[in-house]
């Protein structure tokens, strides 16, 4: 296996696992290689040093530290959108619903501005921001 460092046009590095040069190739040019933050498909390979994964070589190469914490950063996500509701522009109206028990207690997700989340804060209803990668904001699968 070759194993190839890439990067998309929003600067999110990552690592490609190949059989070969060539197989890379043929994947990046029918659009199959993507960026797992952005979904991004105009990736370019970053110059490397040569590194082979050969079975029974000894240790694997460490991955590296912003790929591990790019990929527990896409599992939590990942988690939180499995484990709410998506209520999109009516998150602040459902909120206080919740709040105020007129509507039943659910974990929800959806859209606020700045202001309407603090007003939230405020008023004692717990929020949180979460930025969703575009690669994760279709089905999940």
């Amino acid at each position: 296996m070759k194993v190839l460092d890439l990067q998309c046009p929003d600067g999110h590095r990552f690592e490609g696992w190949f059989a070969s040069a060539e197989e890379f190739e043929s994947q990046l040019s029918r659009k199959l290689v993507e960026c797992p933050v952005c979904g991004a498909t105009e990736v370019n390979r970053l110059p490397s040093a040569p590194r082979l994964n050969l079975s029974g070589a000894g240790d694997k190469p460490a991955p590296q530290d912003a790929a591990l914490w790019q990929a527990h950063a896409m599992r939590v996500i990942r988690e939180v959108l499995e484990k709410t509701e998506n209520v999109g522009d009516r998150f602040v109206e459902e909120a206080r619903r919740i709040h105020y028990n007129e509507a039943p207690a659910r974990n929800i997700r959806g859209v606020a501005s700045a202001d309407d989340a603090r007003a939230l804060v405020e008023e004692g209803i717990d929020v949180m921001p979460l930025p969703v990668p575009a690669a994760l904001k279709g089905p999940l699968q």
